[in-house]
């Protein structure tokens, strides 16, 4: 393992910058709210259904609201007037919201207003304990059947077709895979509403539901029985819906989520003052749900060269492990990003993988970390692939990786097959029987190539950082300094979704989940 070769006190100061980059960013949080938040907030409340052509019954209600200027005080706010108008369901509220114009209403004295927030956080109590109660299902099936030792086999099922979906899942269930990730349709990201019910149909991937997880996570708790083993479930809370799928994935009992505070500014083109908001609700969530979430930093390293830009790999799992703390998450629901991609032509690519690796197990010592297979170099060449990703496997081994996506020898080609899948596992499980405990084995020379490239990358993200703190966060991604992508502050796709809150802006389960 890692020796010493990062002093502690240089981590701390790495710490102690992302801390400083990150506080601007809160306090756009704390002034601003977002129609996705705010459709969180119904969906809490149990408003999970759609109306005509399928648009999701959370999304008629607050356009309403937001069309009619008063978005800003809160769903929740707008949620208890219809109770008080004698709204006994969800359902009932948006009709009754919808049939009378929200300026027509009339105010309310201030022992009534107090009564109405009273009445709305005793049913967000009641909604969260529904959610806990839920949780502890999940934990308890956990507890029956426990996991295999890390590092968890993770693959992918991407048909389209969720119940095709199941069948692959249950198969590379069979097959050794701890880690189910469901891949989203391409572009969901950018759809500004959750589409409703079971799904048959998609480029790329599978529609993320609530229902599609419902009978993903279904079919995986039956295998988990039959294999006495339990099988995790993960998907995508990211893009314009990222704290409304958050809470799916929580109510449906997911064990992982991919959850990153840059990458849909980055990789979707979506607008960085709605991303920053959202992500922060999303994790809250996470937060109470005991969700694992997967950051995106392996992305910055297929846009750019991996060698150079190694340093901002590390410079950004800093700045989301700070925003993970501050949303309540735990190191053990820490899964950070980051991959095996440097170019395999390069020379002596294994220890400068080994020492990226065990770079990031140094700075981040209790997080599982989630850890990438090759994909930018992958060959035709099958036989080359397969050897290419048996590097991958045997560095996570050595670093003790906690979650790792398989490499497929057949990416380069095509959407992987069942026997490309069974192929991965097969040669995972040799790897992980055959290396277990090398890292107590071996020793990094502190004079070697593998700590000399170490604090040679982390130095350059300290300097990243630096910039970063002195620039402000909005103008290091401005400059491209991540993943070579440039952003405005005001560019992308949702700005208009963002709103200033009203100085009695009413959001009973942030309340709750920043008390927790």
């Amino acid at each position: 393992m890692p020796g010493p070769f990062i002093e502690d006190a240089r981590i701390e100061h790495a710490r102690k910058l992302a801390d400083e980059i990150v506080n601007p960013i809160f306090d756009l949080i704390r002034r601003n709210t977002t129609v996705s938040t705010e459709r969180t907030v119904l969906r809490f409340f149990g408003l999970s259904g759609a109306g005509a052509r399928g648009v999701p019954l959370a999304n008629l209600m607050v356009d309403k609201l937001k069309a009619a200027g008063v978005l800003n005080k809160g769903a929740a706010y707008w949620y208890g007037r219809a109770l008080q108008l004698g709204a006994k369901s969800p359902l009932e509220a948006v009709e009754r919201l919808t049939a009378l114009p929200t300026e027509k209403l009339a105010p309310l004295s201030p022992e009534q207003e107090h009564n109405l927030r009273e009445e709305v956080r005793a049913e967000a109590r009641a909604a969260l304990d529904d959610l806990k109660a839920r949780i502890a299902q999940r934990e308890e099936l956990r507890k029956q059947f426990p996991m295999p030792p890390a590092p968890h086999k993770y693959v992918i099922v991407a048909t389209g077709n969720i119940y095709d979906d199941v069948d692959q899942a249950r198969a590379a269930a069979q097959a050794g895979a701890d880690v189910i990730a469901v891949i989203r349709s391409t572009a969901q990201s950018l759809l500004d509403y959750v589409p409703h019910g079971a799904t048959t149909e998609g480029y790329g991937g599978t529609y993320a539901t609530q229902e599609n997880f419902r009978i993903m996570r279904e079919a995986l708790d039956d295998e988990s029985r039959k294999l006495k083993r339990y099988i995790q479930l993960t998907n995508y809370s990211s893009g314009l819906c990222m704290s409304e799928i958050a809470f799916c994935a929580a109510y449906e009992k997911l064990d992982m989520l991919l959850n990153d505070a840059m990458y849909g500014i980055l990789f979707r083109d979506i607008n960085m003052r709605r991303t920053f908001i959202d992500q922060y609700f999303s994790r809250r969530i996470c937060a109470l749900a005991g969700i694992i979430i997967n950051t995106g930093e392996d992305n910055y390293i297929t846009t750019a060269d991996a060698y150079d830009a190694a340093h901002t790999v590390i410079a950004s799992q800093f700045i989301n492990e700070c925003f993970a703390k501050r949303a309540g998450l735990k190191d053990w629901q820490l899964g950070i990003g980051h991959a095996y991609e440097i170019d395999p032509y390069r020379e002596d690519t294994l220890l400068l993988e080994l020492s990226q690796a065990m770079l990031v197990r140094r700075c981040f010592p209790d997080a599982p970390l989630k850890y990438m297979p090759p994909t930018k170099h992958k060959e035709t060449d099958i036989f080359f692939s397969h050897t290419y990703d048996v590097m991958a496997n045997l560095v996570a081994m050595w670093t003790r990786q906690g979650i790792q996506l398989l490499g497929m020898m057949t990416e380069a080609m095509h959407t992987p097959l069942l026997a490309d899948r069974y192929v991965a596992l097969k040669s995972a499980a040799y790897i992980h029987r055959a290396a277990r405990g090398i890292d107590e084995e071996f020793t990094v020379r502190e004079d070697g190539k593998i700590a000399n490239r170490a604090r040679e990358v982390f130095g350059r993200a300290e300097q990243l950082l630096q910039e970063c703190r002195d620039e402000g966060m909005v103008t290091a991604i401005g400059r491209g300094h991540f993943g070579d992508v440039k952003r405005e502050e005001t560019g992308g796709k949702g700005l208009d979704g963002v709103l200033e809150k009203a100085p009695d802006y009413f959001n009973p389960f942030l309340e709750l989940l920043e008390a927790q």
